[in-house]
């Protein structure tokens, strides 16, 4: 197998989505064989990652985030003669791609990749919309779950006072606008009105400040809700091993969620925006429920709220479909299948090469 240069614009123990997905991505493929490594974007220079890149000799430079390392990660990939895949990330394909200041810049990387991977179709078709030139480059890898067991994530702790009987909805994202973190407040103003035993925790980052000012501001008055601040990654599956709900009110996803696939993959209850990246694995009524607004919110958290056998029926679905359709073996097959396809179709010189 070739040897993989991974350039991720966040890494552990940062956990931010990307940098979840990125570790998960990297420890299936040295896991597989492949001898990979990753470089964290945000704690090294441009020019310390070019340098140790160019030590480490790779065959393939692989980029994940078209705007925040793409076009570091051309440059270097250019410089060394040698082949970039390039994954597309939810922001890159929702909002940089069409963004005034951003397209061009995400463009030209788009158009400097040999392959561009992506998570759903949906976000193939969007790209291939917008640049019907990159279609024959485009390859669907899904993503997966691999939650890691470090140990036991004290709720009652983090919110003490918590009711023994309660419904505990879980809000796993960094806080920032994409996310719509403060849309389901006033859904559950009125749910906690009828159901005092509600409750809705908020994990995640602090990535925006205005964002997250906002929403400590409106938690204030609503002695239901809190915000936890981010949750060491290996101590997810225990939180939402105690949740019976987890939300996702996303404006757009990169095609399938990591907050949504751990939910599935822990036999969790999900209540999803009815967005194109969350109906990659959100069936409504089947695996999950779908919101369009916040009424509709209210009407699909009130169910969950009451209603056990739902959230168990939904949670056994999500479990099931998860397991078949979307296992680490496959992600990484899917990713060994390009770097494969690519070493074999540019005939990469032994000096590139890894450890066969």
């Amino acid at each position: 197998m070739p040897r993989i240069a991974l350039l991720a614009p966040f890494a552990p123990p940062s956990v931010r989505g990307n940098a979840v997905t990125v570790a998960r991505i990297a420890a299936g493929l040295a896991a597989a064989g492949t001898d990979v490594r990753v470089w964290d974007c945000s704690v090294a220079s441009h020019a310390v990652v070019e340098a140790e890149v160019h030590a480490f000799s790779p065959a393939i430079v692989h980029a994940f985030h078209a705007w925040q390392v793409g076009p570091l990660a051309l440059r270097i990939a250019r410089r060394a003669e040698l082949p970039l895949v390039l994954t597309l990330t939810g922001t890159d394909a929702n909002h940089d791609l069409f963004d005034p200041e951003r397209a061009a810049a995400t463009r030209r990387v788009l158009e400097g990749a040999s392959v561009i991977t992506v998570f759903d179709a949906s976000i193939a078709a969007r790209v291939a919309a917008a640049l019907p030139d990159l279609r024959a480059r485009l390859a669907v890898v899904p993503q997966a779950s691999a939650l890691p067991d470090g140990g036991r994530f004290d709720v009652d702790a983090a919110w003490p006072g918590l009711p023994a009987r309660r419904v505990l909805f879980v809000f796993p994202a960094g806080i920032r606008p994409v996310k719509r973190p403060r849309l389901p407040l006033a859904a559950f103003d009125a749910v906690v009105a009828r159901h005092p035993a509600t409750r809705l925790l908020y994990v995640g980052p602090a990535i925006d400040a205005a964002e997250t000012g906002a929403l400590v501001d409106a938690l204030a008055v609503r002695p239901w809700a809190r915000y936890a601040g981010p949750v060491p990654h290996d101590k997810m599956a225990s939180l939402l091993g105690q949740a019976d709900v987890v939300l996702n009110c996303s404006e757009s996803e990169g095609g399938m969620p990591n907050a949504i696939l751990e939910a599935l993959a822990c036999g969790r209850a999900v209540a999803a925006a009815d967005i194109e990246g969350n109906r990659s694995l959100i069936e409504h009524d089947v695996t999950g429920l779908l919101f369009r607004d916040g009424a509709e919110l209210a009407r699909a958290a009130e169910r969950l709220a009451v209603d056990g056998a739902l959230r168990a029926r939904l949670g056994a679905a999500g479990h099931a479909r998860v397991s078949a359709r979307f296992p680490p073996s496959r992600e990484v097959e899917g990713y060994v299948a390009v770097y494969q396809g690519l070493a074999d179709r540019l005939q990469v010189s032994p000096r590139h090469r890894g450890a066969d």
